[in-house]
């Protein structure tokens, strides 16, 4: 009885300890704030079941056991409506309150809801590849690979989507899991109210490089951010349908930035305003078959600039 009893008490003493950025047990930002805030409810009104286990369990042992079974011995004993009210009614309660704390709780995280509806939000293109994630700032019109920098307190409004296999996007510390699916677009609003870098991952399972699949999303203040963007459009190279296809091969982020001979992390300071649309729809042709495996069909639509001050894409 004491090792379950312990090893639930050591997990219990360990939430507090997870490292800055890594976990929503250390939130960053308000979605993964609420998050905690409905894992702790929900934990404490579930011990209201599993607490009485933990204490009957032994006082039961002590009495009809190492007593030598002198408990009270009642063959007659039938029924107890008070016993049956209590063993039925508390668990019928404990799962009606979950079950509308987990309503509510789904429509406040819903991903596609705006965190600040009165401010514009930094807007991001993620793509999902074999091994790694490409964020198109558009705005900006610059790109870069496993690494993202965004002004601390400002939101940020994701658009994925996938270049390979089904892949799942997810800062724990600032949000929770969306997927990324080919020909498809998922979005996730999420924000950082506090600086510092956080630890972002697939956690869907595709193939011998998921295991190092990560980026880091770096929260500074608006005019480091400011910066960050001039040293990528001084600096970084071209992403265009070239650039692309090194990318979308196979491969960890070091390797791609050595193909292309770029130092790490890799960046672009120059975007195909056309790339992102092109990687979403080039898996809407008749049959299945992507546009750039058509005859004669080209691999992106676009022209290459600098900036996107036009709209999101569809």
């Amino acid at each position: 009885m004491a090792r379950p009893a312990t090893t639930t008490l050591v997990i219990l003493l360990l939430t507090g300890c997870a490292p800055p950025g890594v976990s929503f047990l250390a939130p960053g930002g308000p979605a993964a704030q609420s998050e905690l805030s409905h894992f702790v409810t929900i934990t404490l009104i579930a011990l209201i079941a599993i607490l009485p286990v933990f204490v009957l369990v032994p006082v039961l042992l002590w009495r009809y056991r190492f007593r030598g079974g002198r408990g009270r011995y009642a063959p007659r004993w039938d029924e107890s409506r008070a016993l049956e009210l209590v063993m039925w009614g508390i668990p019928f309660a404990i799962v009606g309150f979950l079950g509308f704390q987990l309503v509510r709780n789904a429509f406040d995280l819903d991903p596609y809801r705006p965190i600040d509806p009165g401010t514009a939000p930094l807007r991001v293109q993620a793509v999902a590849l074999n091994w790694k994630w490409l964020f198109i700032l558009p705005d900006q019109g610059v790109a870069t690979v496993d690494h993202l920098t965004v002004p601390r307190g400002v939101p940020v409004e994701f658009r994925l989507t996938s270049d390979s296999v089904m892949q799942s996007f997810m800062v724990s510390a600032l949000a929770g899991q969306i997927y990324a699916m080919p020909g498809m677009e998922t979005r996730q609003f999420l924000r950082a109210d506090a600086a510092g870098d956080y630890v972002g991952r697939n956690t869907q399972f595709n193939g011998p490089g998921f295991a190092g699949q990560s980026f880091v999303l770096s929260a500074v203040e608006p005019a480091a951010f400011e910066a960050w963007v001039a040293d990528l459009r001084a600096g970084g190279g071209t992403l265009d349908a070239a650039a692309y296809a090194v990318l979308a091969a196979p491969s960890t982020g070091e390797t791609a930035a050595a193909a292309l001979n770029q130092p790490l992390p890799l960046g672009f300071g120059t975007v195909d305003l056309g790339l992102y649309e092109g990687i979403l729809h080039r898996y809407m042709a008749p049959g299945g078959v992507p546009e750039a495996e058509q005859p004669g069909a080209p691999a992106f639509a676009g022209t290459t600039a600098g900036h996107d001050h036009g709209g999101g894409a569809p």
